[in-house]
């Protein structure tokens, strides 16, 4: 009866280690790169050139990739769309904060339906609220990067309070620029490096980077995720060849701003 109880614990202790060599190493595994919906057009581009194949890409909302993080979702690399997200996870533990660094810069811009184009003055005495009709595009303020930015611009314009009710936020800033380039809403408030994927839309104004804070996309390695793959792509992000197509694609690598806006 022993010996037999015993026969069967090796079976099973056997069975489990043939599971356990089964299962891909961290280092065989697909990097997993979150990254802001504004990154998609452009990450999707540079990877092929760089010929990292095993990547698997997801772009959402800032805040939706952070609140997935927190959930335990299995990212490799984070990249935000704002601080406020990555200090979110970085406060939380779930992100190697010796690892992250400013990757890029961008701006707002006010769009409109090519068709209807609508002239706008930028400053405290224009009526913006009366230069159209209907609503106006943008992210979410409550938690999208890009909306967060464009409540504050439009705050310190003092045009806020008049257009506050008259809002169609999404759930993030590719989903504003879709608003307006199919007519749904007569204006937009999207990243300048939107525009160039939609024929829909056109530029009517750019809002100073004094009306809110820095756009900055943090990127960092997500805690307990750094293994050689994850290190060569993440390096790869901040090489002079990307760098260097996110700046013909409309960003500003951070080496390239001045020291005072850093």
């Amino acid at each position: 009866m022993f010996s037999n109880v015993m026969y069967a614990c090796r079976l099973s202790l056997l069975a489990a280690l043939v599971l356990c060599s089964a299962r891909p190493a961290p280092a065989d595994e697909p990097v997993v790169l979150y990254a802001a919906a504004s990154l998609s057009t452009t990450l999707q581009e540079l990877l092929p050139r760089a010929r990292f194949a095993d990547v698997r890409l997801s772009f959402a909302s800032s805040s939706t990739l952070a609140k997935q993080i927190e959930a335990g979702a299995p990212a490799d690399i984070y990249l935000s769309a704002n601080a406020l997200w990555m200090d979110y996870l970085q406060q939380r533990g779930l992100v190697d904060s010796t690892t992250r660094v400013d990757l890029l810069g961008n701006a707002l811009v006010l769009v409109t339906p090519t068709d209807s184009p609508i002239a706008i003055d930028v400053q405290r005495t224009f009526d913006l609220a009366g230069a159209f009709s209907g609503r106006i595009a943008l992210g979410d303020p409550s938690h999208v990067p890009a909306g967060m930015y464009a409540q504050q611009a439009l705050q310190r314009l003092g045009w806020w309070s008049a257009l506050e009710r008259r809002l169609a936020p999404s759930l993030d800033v590719r989903a504003a620029l879709a608003y307006v380039a199919r007519g749904e809403c007569a204006l937009g408030i999207v990243y300048a490096t939107d525009v160039a994927i939609s024929d829909g839309v056109q530029i009517v104004a750019t809002l100073p980077d004094s009306l809110h804070v820095p756009i900055r996309y943090p990127a960092a390695i997500v805690a307990g995720r750094d293994r050689p793959d994850v290190r060569r792509l993440f390096e790869h992000l901040r090489s002079t060849e990307a760098q260097a197509l996110f700046s013909r694609r409309g960003f500003t690598p951070i080496g390239e701003m001045p020291r005072a806006q850093r």
